[in-house]
């Protein structure tokens, strides 16, 4: 029986950030709806399309400058998931840019 040759170094680290952003995507709507906090239509079908992209192609992004190479979400894809997550978790969303309003 024949086994596979090892996985290189960078193989195996872009499969562990595609299984990382599967299980983050998972963990944010299973979290909202534990909480009772219903996700708006655009949120859920954000969470759809990128676990779909991530499950098919390895990564939710075309363009490798908008990511890390070997990541599977880009960083625009990375803050949105860190907003549903803290929305699903019912923390006050964090002001992006700008001074704090009195």
């Amino acid at each position: 029986m024949k086994r596979k040759p090892p996985l290189s170094p960078f193989e195996a680290q872009r499969k562990a950030a595609q299984r990382a952003a599967l299980n983050a995507l998972r963990r944010a709507r299973r979290s909202a709806e534990k909480a009772g906090v219903s996700l708006s239509e655009w949120e859920g079908e954000f969470l759809e399309s990128v676990s779909e992209r991530v499950k098919t192609h390895g990564r939710a992004f075309g363009d490798p400058e908008l990511g890390a190479p070997g990541q599977a979400l880009s960083a625009m894809q990375g803050r949105k998931l860190k907003e549903i997550a803290a929305k699903a978790k019912g923390e006050e969303p964090k002001r992006r840019w700008g001074k704090k309003r009195d």
